[in-house]
């Protein structure tokens, strides 16, 4: 097949739209155009103009027509010309006689903490920038074309391939990539469990994240709050709910893992009344001071759904998640989800696929489980050191800390850290409104968020606003 000449003057430029109309000659109206773009505001100051040649290919007038146009708008002091920089909107507010545009002043931003110490993120900077261009690098480079059409709404294969693999091995899963679907983290997976797979009501730990609840509520899903203790989530309690969401491997805020028995006895209780357990699997990986503990999904795979990201260990912004699905799930799941990938980039999903399989994943997660440990360490350090009346909880694993306080003091502390410029929450944030279990005081403090150089000051404050003993 011949290649077909493209005329230079199609590709050299930027495209700008005119509507060059009117009496007078095509001069006068490509004059009068410009005047009015740059007039309206559309054409704002500093704006580059294509080359006479380029507009006059796209207007189909002739090259000295633009550059006459050109060269009166910059005597009447529209456009500026320099050689080696091209024409440009001049650098003014409006026409000569014309008043100043005065912009609406935005509203103040809200001022960022000093010290952030909020649970849920992890350390910015440690983001593993090199190896991930790699293997982006290695993944778009080898992708077949069909990867940049339409995407599939399970997710790539090479990512639920990977995914597949690494899930029984690194958390006990037991799956293949069939039942796994890619999303762009928990709170999507909950949109598309409710209602198209799961319906109400649900039971939840009396202790969680509010933005989850709020989720379920925008779909119609009534939460009944399960009471907590030492060994997690009483599973016992559990009655004619149709399903049950779980963080089994570290109990989201107050820590612990789901003891042995009650993690046999919620897949038990979902066979028995063909219920389905959701396990939240939010920071399964970080582990410090005891033995891995699988996923329940494990012991049930056709009752529980298991849901994980790498909003944790990699970087929320990558907006890439899963769930592993029992088998008569999955065609709901994509149904609800519809027939194009709308959520998670084709493209990421290639280079997480890569990264989990070069090793990269697993490098980045056990380093980041050393750097998260000796964190938790110097906090615990400094508690010992400032404040030893302060009992601290559930910090064999995760990415947060919790901080017992005397009855009573909870919302004065979190009042003086917001005065002191620390952002932390209060435990009473992340209770169930309608548990009947006994209110706790402490605070939530997450150890991931802070910049490395800028960790000890935040200790040191925070340490500050604690009640004395």
């Amino acid at each position: 097949m011949e290649e077909s000449w493209v005329n230079p003057a199609e590709i050299l430029g930027v495209d700008l739209h005119l509507e060059v109309s009117g009496g007078g000659g095509r001069r006068a109206a490509l004059i009068h155009a410009l005047r009015e773009a740059v007039r309206s505001g559309r054409l704002t100051p500093g704006t580059r103009l294509p080359p006479y040649r380029s507009l006059a290919g796209d207007l189909g007038v002739a090259r000295n027509t633009v550059a006459d146009a050109y060269a009166e708008l910059v005597a009447e002091g529209w456009l500026t010309a320099r050689q080696g920089s091209g024409t440009r909107v001049a650098e003014r507010a409006g026409p000569p006689g014309t008043p100043t545009r005065v912009p609406k002043k935005a509203p103040p931003r809200p001022r960022a903490p000093r010290h952030d110490l909020r649970q849920g993120t992890p350390d910015a900077a440690s983001f593993p920038r090199t190896a991930w261009l790699a293997s982006y690098r290695r993944a778009v480079g080898a992708a077949a074309n069909e990867a940049f059409g339409p995407g599939d709404p399970a997710g790539r294969i090479e990512l639920r391939t990977a995914l597949a693999e690494y899930l029984a091995r690194a958390r006990g899963v037991r799956t293949h990539p069939a039942r796994i679907v890619i999303c762009s983290g928990f709170a999507h997976a909950l949109r598309l469990l409710f209602p198209a797979v799961v319906r109400g009501p649900l039971a939840v730990e009396s202790y969680g994240l509010a933005f989850h609840r709020q989720v379920l509520a925008a779909a119609a899903v009534r939460t009944v709050p399960l009471p907590l203790d030492e060994d997690g989530a009483r599973v016992g309690q559990l009655g004619k709910e149709r399903a049950v969401l779980l963080t089994p491997a570290h109990q989201f805020p107050t820590g612990g893992p789901l003891h042995a028995t009650r993690r046999t006895a919620v897949v038990d209780w979902a066979r028995a009344r063909g219920a389905v357990v959701l396990e939240d699997d939010y920071d399964g990986e970080f582990r410090y001071d005891r033995k891995p503990v699988g996923a329940v999904q494990g012991l049930g795979p056709e009752w529980v759904v298991h849901i994980g990201s790498v909003s944790k260990s990699l970087s929320p912004a990558l907006r890439l998640g899963w769930m592993v699905l029992p088998e008569h799930c999955v065609e709901d799941v994509l149904a609800a989800k519809g027939e194009r990938e709308a959520w998670a980039s084709v493209l990421d999903q290639l280079a997480l696929a890569d990264f989990i399989v070069s090793g990269s994943y697993d490098r980045h997660v056990r380093r980041m489980r050393q750097r998260y440990r000796r964190r938790r360490d110097r906090l615990v350090e400094a508690l010992a050191a400032r404040a030893p009346h302060i009992e601290v909880t559930g910090i064999a694993a995760g990415l947060h800390a919790v901080l017992r306080l005397p009855d009573g003091t909870e919302s004065s502390v979190v009042k003086a850290a917001a005065w002191q410029g620390i952002a932390l929450d209060g435990l009473a944030a992340f209770r169930h409104p309608e548990a009947t279990v006994p209110a706790r005081d402490g605070l939530v403090v997450g150890y991931a968020t802070p910049a490395e150089h800028a960790y000890g000051a935040a200790l040191e404050a925070l340490c500050g606003v604690l009640p004395p003993g």
